[in-house]
């Protein structure tokens, strides 16, 4: 088993990941150093009535937190946005420290831009709703109009990113009866506190809830079409560690801080340079028409969409064979694939996570067609393997065997 460092840091465009157990400890000096004197807090309300995590949180920041906005939600909405950039105004806040699970951190982020953008509300909607070329992106070209810094305590992966999308409608108010989102690339965080000792104080469920989402992006990466071999080399490592902590941290194994450790370093290594795929495009595709969790549809689809690219094309096995301790020498390519498949499959099944899309209350067999063809339009999807033909056609068989 290859030891991790106590703690380290690293720069990811512009990002200071700062590793270690204790490392929320010295936020607020860390900020100092960087003339940031007032730091608003964004989280959710399970976060923020978590005093075991929240109390470290205060007590980094010191004399320099100025305030705690609770409100962020799952569903990601733009007002929370600017209900949140009121409450930075309200304190004075000068940097926002976005805690949590990768809701809070992605509303954080995109309202650097939101900030930057200049819309108001009212704005937002008339334009969401002219289409999406009037809409268009956040602050395109601008720096955001604030520093922000993040302090993960999931394994969703969603801290070295510039952040999701802001949801402007919802699909049952949208005017095309699809979900409008709005966002913008340039929200990259200045810092994010990687501190193992918060993330054992998420609760299991939680932990369990995002460990697929962070896992896939290791196992997207490598079978990309734009893979590198830095990317796989960070990709592949994080499946090392991912598939030996996730089942430890978040199952039903023996854990403890080691396991901890390894799992959050592994969370970090995937996101380095990630090239989201064809799992993420499933989920997506979900999430145009249900209101439902990503890692859900993450943990039930990725063993089918893998053996699915694996008919198809070579999609990398061997690179995940070696993130995933799947034996190659002497072996045929079949075989890796059928092991690759059969561990990702394992280590999903360590997690208290569903492995059908029928066991999810929000979903129906009906809707499978429709899903399949949102799944083949989705961005991500231009990163599939680059022989890979992926139709409506196959992609439904992909949903009907994970049904």
């Amino acid at each position: 088993m290859l030891p991790i460092a106590d703690s380290f840091e690293h720069v990811h465009r512009g990002c200071e990941i700062r590793y270690g157990r204790g490392r929320i400890d010295d936020l607020g000096d860390w900020l100092g150093e960087r003339g940031l004197d007032d730091a608003l807090v964004v989280c959710g309300s399970n976060t923020g009535a978590n005093d075991a995590l929240m109390d470290p949180v205060r007590e980094g920041l010191g004399d320099r937190l100025a305030g705690v906005f609770d409100g962020t939600t799952p569903d990601k909405r733009v007002e929370t946005a600017y209900d949140m950039l009121d409450a930075r105004a309200e304190v004075g806040a000068d940097v926002l420290v976005a805690v949590g699970g990768g809701a809070g951190l992605d509303i954080a982020r995109q309202a650097t831009l939101l900030a930057a953008d200049g819309r108001d509300l009212g704005e937002i909607r008339a334009d969401a709703e002219a289409g999406p070329d009037a809409l268009g992106d956040l602050a395109p070209g601008s720096d955001p109009a604030f520093p922000s810094v993040v302090v993960p305590t999931t394994f969703a992966g969603a801290d070295v990113s510039t952040g999701g999308s802001l949801e402007v409608f919802a699909a049952d108010e949208s005017p095309t009866g699809q979900p409008v989102n709005v966002s913008g690339s340039d929200a990259w965080p200045i810092g994010d506190v990687a501190d193992p000792a918060l993330f054992e104080t998420t609760p299991q469920s939680v932990l369990a809830g995002s460990a697929m989402n962070g896992f896939d992006k290791g196992i997207e990466t490598p079978y990309a079409s734009d893979a590198s071999p830095v990317s796989d080399a960070a990709a592949v490592h994080g499946l090392r560690l991912l598939s030996d902590a996730l089942p430890r941290v978040a199952g039903d194994e023996p854990g403890g801080e080691e396991a901890t450790d390894r799992a959050v370093v592994g969370s970090l290594l995937v996101q380095l340079d990630r090239k989201i795929s064809v799992i993420h495009a499933f989920g997506h595709g979900f999430a145009r028409r249900y209101d439902v969790q990503q890692g859900a549809i993450h943990a039930v689809v990725a063993p089918h969409a893998l053996a699915y690219l694996f008919d198809e094309v070579d999609a990398s096995r061997r690179a995940l064979a070696a993130g995933l301790g799947v034996p190659t020498d002497g072996r045929d390519d079949d075989a890796v694939a059928e092991d690759v498949v059969e561990a990702v499959a394992e280590v999903r099944d360590a997690l208290d996570v569903p492995s059908r899309l029928r066991d999810l209350p929000e979903t129906g067999e009906d809707d499978l067609p429709a899903i399949a063809e949102f799944v083949a339009e989705d961005p991500p999807m231009e990163r599939a393997p680059a022989d890979l033909d992926a139709t409506p056609e196959g992609i439904l068989g992909v949903l009907r065997a994970a049904w």
